[in-house]
């Protein structure tokens, strides 16, 4: 049987209020750092424009049936058309392997590199901290029960089974604050900051935007769409809509 626990207020005070500000603190200062360490460069035009053409085409998908059958088939040529449509990428002119570019590129692959130091070293430095002077504590205590499957991810570094797993140690309030600040980092430093560790963590695994993939996906599924004119049905329930309401 799980075991209750009556958790010190000096835990709170010294352990749980310092980490959870130590945490915001830093992810400010790692923002603001990895501001400095930006360099500013130029959006490649051809890019900005294909990735425009791009949304334009998704918008012609996602609004085929609300116009009428002869304008989403002009439209549908002036994207698809095999001579000169907007989507349409020739062989020859198909671009590269984007990561190939990065690597070549020895600027783009200095940015991804300070991008991942100033997230790779904070998170080193600070999970050192936390593992030195508060590993072993019992920080914090959820207010309704859990199943045994969360045991591991909020009780990491406490090897009790008895205890029960509501309990939060002072190692999985570090990963919770790690993940779980996006919302108050974006009431703080706005939508558009760079202490997004999940998504950063995420572009690690697969970087890279390839245009003719997209230009070529985006094409695909324009020549398949079916045009099912939508004006018709309105007039027909609005019409079952009058009639019940009249009747």
């Amino acid at each position: 049987m799980a075991e209750d626990l009556v958790l010190d207020t000096a835990i709170r005070n010294w352990v749980l209020i310092p980490l959870s500000v130590v945490m915001v603190l830093i992810g400010v200062l790692r923002y603001f750092v990895s501001k400095l360490m930006r360099s500013s460069q130029n959006p490649d035009l051809k890019i900005v424009k294909e990735g425009q053409v791009i949304v334009r085409a998704r918008n012609l998908r996602a609004a085929a049936n609300f116009i009428p059958a002869k304008a989403f088939r002009a439209r549908k040529a002036y994207f698809t058309n095999e001579e000169n449509g907007l989507l349409h990428v020739p062989k020859g002119q198909a671009q590269n392997n984007p990561q190939a570019q990065m690597f070549s590129d020895p600027n783009m692959a200095m940015d991804m590199m300070k991008k991942n130091l100033s997230m790779i070293i904070p998170q080193t430095l600070t999970f050192a901290w936390v593992n030195f002077f508060f590993s072993g504590f019992v920080a914090a205590k959820i207010p309704f029960p859990l199943t045994q499957r969360f045991r591991s991810m909020l009780q990491n570094g406490i090897d009790l089974s008895t205890v029960d797993v509501s309990y939060v140690s002072s190692r999985s309030w570090y990963f919770l604050n790690l993940f779980g600040l996006r919302g108050l980092f974006s009431l703080i430093l706005g939508e558009e900051n760079a202490t997004d560790d999940t998504q950063r963590m995420m572009q690690m695994s697969g970087f890279g935007f390839d245009p003719s993939k997209s230009l070529g996906a985006e094409k695909d599924g324009l020549d398949i769409i079916q045009h099912d004119w939508a004006m018709p049905k309105f007039e027909q329930r609005a019409e079952a809509v009058l009639r019940k309401l009249v009747s």
